[in-house]
């Protein structure tokens, strides 16, 4: 005669006392991924602020910007003395505003030392790109203008990298370099360039000041993420413990 099969021990758990060994480390993990980000986030937000600050500093002198390195003067507003030479000026396409799509010109500006350094005036739209419906803008002479100090360069992935028209004069990103050979420019200082700040001549258009701190600051989503799956990693583990062997 075959045998009944055995009855469940109700007292007896599954996975033994090796089950804790084994979850337990995981879930330390995962908390302490989600500690970690909370670390970043306060770290973020004090970058963002001290950004924040700078952009909001007083405008800094040329001369007195120089000893320092172009990284240490990113978003620090900086005040040059110069003329224009807007018959080389460069088209940043592809630039949205408000849905409208335009481009940001970006113009030489020869310093009063010969060198030239490149200003992003602002966003136009498509019917002000001609210079005679906007003369305005068109700054003669030596005049002073404030910017906001930017390095240039792609910074996304290599292979997502766009490839600019400098014969069409049609740039997606700003080639520092590439612009000043394009424009023919002499003595180019390629290692950043301005953002125009709002004001710098009459008129609406180029329209200054578009430029965004844009630093992902998701940390506390990651770290909300990372405790909820050891919450779930634990929940079920005991659900599993519950059932008899």
């Amino acid at each position: 005669m075959s045998r009944s099969p055995a009855a469940p021990d109700p007292g007896r758990r599954p996975g033994g006392p090796w089950s804790w060994a084994v979850v337990l480390p995981a879930i330390a993990l995962l908390v302490g991924l989600g500690v970690w980000q909370l670390q970043r986030l306060e770290w973020k937000q004090g970058l963002l602020a001290e950004l924040e600050q700078s952009r909001s500093a007083e405008p800094l002198p040329l001369a007195a910007a120089a000893p320092l390195e172009p990284a240490e003067l990113e978003f620090r507003p900086l005040r040059v003395e110069g003329r224009y030479l807007h018959d080389r000026s460069l088209h940043l396409v592809s630039r949205t505003r408000e849905g409208v799509v335009g481009l940001h010109l970006v113009t030489p500006f020869r310093l009063a030392d010969g060198r030239t350094l490149l200003i992003d005036r602002g966003w136009l739209p498509p019917e002000a790109l001609a210079p005679e419906s906007r003369p305005e803008s068109l700054l003669e002479g030596e005049v002073s203008q404030v910017g906001l100090v930017r390095l240039g360069g792609w910074s996304g992935s290599a292979w997502l990298e766009p490839t600019n028209d400098p014969a069409g004069n049609r740039w997606l990103w700003l080639d520092l370099p590439a612009m000043a050979a394009a424009a023919g420019l002499e003595r180019p200082i390629t290692d950043f360039y301005l953002a125009a700040l709002p004001g710098q001549h009459p008129g609406i258009w180029p329209e200054g000041g578009r430029t965004r701190i844009a630093i992902s600051d998701n940390h506390l989503e990651y770290a909300l993420t990372w405790f909820a799956l050891a919450v779930v990693l634990l929940a079920v583990f005991l659900v599993w413990r519950r059932r008899p062997a």
